[in-house]
């Protein structure tokens, strides 16, 4: 009797030990709340070996412009097996996803994408014109005539065509909101934070390296 409370006490002492332990490991993501699966899953850019983070997202958002300078700075500390890149929605003023599909195809979103959230939501520019868009572009050292040139570009409209069959496939209906490699879909709403959501990203995407 003795020897069988004895085994019993340093089975309990070892529970306790490992009870701490256990209780720091991270919970799992919460599927349907934190996160939701993407029905059916939808194509990708990022190449066979990399796993591709999307942030879908609107100029005139006040929320994406609030994420906008923490979403640089964590895109710069990403893994080289990550690939990220932005997807405008057609949302409100479609004429904004011209906009940025503009700047893509002259090389200057990813330099100017900080410049237009700020005339936009700082200095109350609507740029929802062409003309306004072009004095924008001019002012930051792009060519007028070049970028109107390519706003109504064949190339620009595809662009456009593209992002917004994606959005439809991952079945966006707020902003900002992030994709992961085509299956899974989380967003600060759900999160309850940038930094949650974030967070959850980077989950995601360890998820998807060991497999899914």
């Amino acid at each position: 009797m003795r020897l069988i409370r004895r085994e019993f006490l340093i089975a309990a002492g070892a529970v306790a030990v490992a009870g701490p332990a256990l209780a720091q490991q991270p919970r799992a993501p919460a599927e349907g709340t934190e996160y939701r699966l993407v029905k059916p899953p939808q194509p990708t850019e990022a190449g066979d070996g990399k796993v591709e983070v999307v942030e879908f997202f609107w100029y005139g958002c006040p929320h994406c412009n609030t994420l906008e300078p923490i979403l640089k700075d964590w895109v710069k500390r990403l893994p080289a097996d990550v690939v990220f890149r932005k997807v405008h929605v057609p949302f409100a003023v479609v004429a904004h996803q011209q906009l940025f599909y503009t700047l893509q195809a002259l090389g200057k979103a990813e330099a100017l994408n900080e410049r237009v959230f700020a005339a936009i939501h700082e200095q109350r520019q609507r740029l929802d014109k062409p003309e306004d868009m072009a004095d924008f572009a001019a002012k930051n050292g792009v060519d007028r005539k070049l970028f109107l040139d390519t706003y109504n570009s064949f190339g620009v409209r595809t662009r456009m065509q593209r992002a917004t069959q994606l959005a439809a496939g991952y079945r966006i209906e707020g902003v900002p909101a992030f994709g992961v490699n085509g299956k899974y879909l989380t967003a600060p709403s759900m999160v309850g934070s940038n930094a949650g959501a974030l967070r959850m990203v980077e989950l995601l995407v360890e998820r998807e390296k060991k497999g899914g």
